[in-house]
């Protein structure tokens, strides 16, 4: 079990670095021009979504491989999920369905590294 939520939590961190990543350095206009969601928001908060996704793929890493403060991890992941949430419910308003099915792979994802997570806690 240990394996597949590090597998998961591996996977997602790429995932949400590259996407972070590519929200915190280029235009809106340029965003805009491949992912169509992103003219419905000011460009401060497609930033915005960016820092969380970055900061969310560290805490997915950082406390689990350092072993502090490892109870960050499944709130990291538990963010994911609220940051998925948002995106399903914006692509599904736009009727992006195709975008759906990305967003609830991630999600389901997120979940499940948050829930394997708080279980290993032992709380």
């Amino acid at each position: 079990m240990i394996i597949v939520l590090w597998i998961l939590q591996a996977v997602l961190a790429v995932v949400f670095v590259m996407a972070g990543s590519m929200k915190l350095s280029q235009p809106k206009e340029k965003l805009a021009s491949r992912m169509g969601w992103v003219a419905d928001f000011s460009a401060p908060a497609v930033k915005v979504i960016g820092l969380l996704e970055v900061l969310a793929a560290a805490g997915l890493i950082l406390p689990s491989l350092s072993g502090v403060l490892p109870w960050l991890t499944p709130l990291a992941a538990a963010g994911l999920v609220l940051v998925m949430l948002g995106a399903s419910f914006t692509h599904l308003r736009r009727g992006e369905y195709s975008s759906i099915a990305l967003t609830a792979i991630l999600l389901l994802m997120a979940a499940a590294t948050a829930y394997g997570k708080f279980s290993a806690l032992h709380l």
